[in-house]
């Protein structure tokens, strides 16, 4: 029986390369592809997120009085720094970047903040906005080494119910996406966008089932083209896009003015990069069970600095805070491409879609119809992920099963209730409306109180993730 093969374990600051004449050695995460499939896996990543990079600054520039060309631009810019803070991720430097197929982007986290304090101050609210972003991200760098030692909380009956929620709470956002994206718009809902995500929907399964080798793996981006041939006779695309798009568009650092800072806007946005590093420890745990090298402390510490550094830089060029795409985990789970690399590469194309919009607006040209019907099946492998991992937490002992029904109940309130939470105060808002965590505060408080604190014995002891599953 042929022995089971080994990778070697991370040293301090390197990723777990194996020596160069023992490729059959070499992690699943650190192995490079040909060319052609490195750029198409890069590619489908890219697709998959597209829509939740540029959603922030449509949303933010309109509300703080930009006009729609300065509102392109910062949709442009945020490609760019969204691209930077995917290869601090997956390539990194120093203790710098997880070292994982971890996408970075825009992170939705900060909109309502950002808007209330854009209102407030009329078009330059976004130098505000910079300059709250910035002080936070550097505190929040600050705090990391402390940040990622809360790692030991999380054993599997807290991480299997946080992936869940992850999933869980990512399937309405394809189910708007579903039905046209836009609430005011007089086709939302119609037959026809509900049709064509189911029909996107169909392919992607279809070419699951029938393709094999790299065609099975890319099924996603297949299905997003053939979705997209299919929705140009209907007129579900737009061009306009493409015609008015320039060759070349640099993000010149702070086009805006240079950042200010106020205490109020610094404050709020604290918080939000503290959901943040919340939400990325998480998704990083979630990936580390994906891709077979569990997240440990420092993993997670390389991964918080990435984080923080991208959002400090972001704002130089007119970004915003970036955090951990969680959809891209899904796509990781379906494909089983598990190489860094990979993702390297879409952070490099992320890169020139910045720097070039004719490129970006073919990417737009994807109905958001389509991109939902495939994000029901990358979000809902995040969901099941979760729930795999929920089977090894021995649910049958103590109060585990306690532990994830409350935790799943408290984080799915605000999917299934939005407004539950509309007469508490804004700032609180911030973490409430997250039920990624408010379900993770929930499950670790728990988990403490009836597995640890009173000197009750555990089934669900404090453990540092590397060693869940062994």
């Amino acid at each position: 029986m042929a022995a089971k093969p080994r990778f070697r374990k991370d040293t301090a600051d390197t990723p777990a390369l194996a020596p160069a004449s023992a490729s059959d050695e070499t992690h699943p995460v650190d192995q490079t592809l040909p060319p052609f499939k490195m750029f198409t896996s890069g590619l489908q990543h890219v697709a998959a997120m597209y829509a939740g990079v540029v959603a922030p600054p449509m949303i933010v520039g309109p509300a703080v009085g930009l006009n729609a060309r300065d509102t392109a631009f910062l949709m442009g810019a945020s490609l760019f720094t969204a691209g930077i803070a995917t290869l601090l991720q997956t390539i990194g430097f120093w203790k710098i970047g997880a070292r994982l197929p971890f996408v970075n982007g825009v992170s939705f986290a900060g909109v309502t903040p950002m808007v209330a304090i854009g209102r407030e101050r009329g078009a330059e609210g976004i130098s505000v906005i910079f300059g709250a972003i910035i002080v936070a991200s550097v505190l929040g760098f600050v705090l990391t080494p402390y940040f990622s030692k809360l790692v030991r909380f999380f054993p599997p009956v807290v991480t299997g119910t946080v992936i869940t929620l992850i999933g869980v709470s990512l399937l309405p956002v394809a189910f708007n996406w579903s039905q046209g994206g836009n609430a005011t718009a007089d086709d939302y809902g119609s037959m026809k966008n509900i049709g064509m995500a189911g029909l996107t929907l169909l392919i992607v399964l279809v070419l699951r089932k029938v393709l094999r080798g790299f065609l099975q793996q890319i099924a996603i981006l297949l299905g997003l083209v053939v979705g997209t041939l299919v929705a140009i006779p209907l007129n579900m695309t737009d061009f306009g896009a493409i015609k008015d798009a320039g060759l070349v568009g640099f993000p010149t650092p702070f086009h805006f003015g240079a950042p200010q800072f106020e205490i109020a806007a610094i404050i709020s946005m604290c918080i939000v990069m503290l959901v943040c590093m919340t939400e990325s420890t998480a998704d990083m745990l979630a990936l580390g069970k994906i891709v077979d090298r569990p997240a440990d402390e420092r993993v997670i510490e390389g991964g918080l600095r990435a984080d923080t550094l991208g959002s400090a830089i972001s704002p130089f060029f007119n970004g915003f805070m970036c955090s951990a795409f969680a959809q891209n985990i899904g796509l990781v789970a379906m494909t089983k491409v598990r190489s860094r690399f990979v993702v390297a590469a879409g952070g490099a194309i992320l890169i020139l879609l910045g720097l070039c919009p004719v490129l970006a607006s073919v990417i737009a040209l994807v109905p958001l119809p389509v991109l939902g019907g495939a994000g029901i099946v990358l979000f809902g492998s995040v969901a099941a992920s979760g729930i795999q991992t929920l089977a090894t937490a021995a649910l049958e002992k103590g109060e585990n099963a306690l532990i994830v029904a409350a935790a799943v109940g408290i984080g799915l309130i605000p999917i299934a209730a939005p407004r539950f939470y509309h007469a508490f105060p804004s700032d609180l808002l911030v973490v409430l409306d997250s039920g990624i965590s408010t379900g993770c505060v929930v499950a670790i408080v728990l988990n403490l109180a009836f597995n640890h604190w009173g000197g009750r014995g555990s089934s669900a002891r404090l453990l540092p993730q590397a060693r869940v599953g062994e």
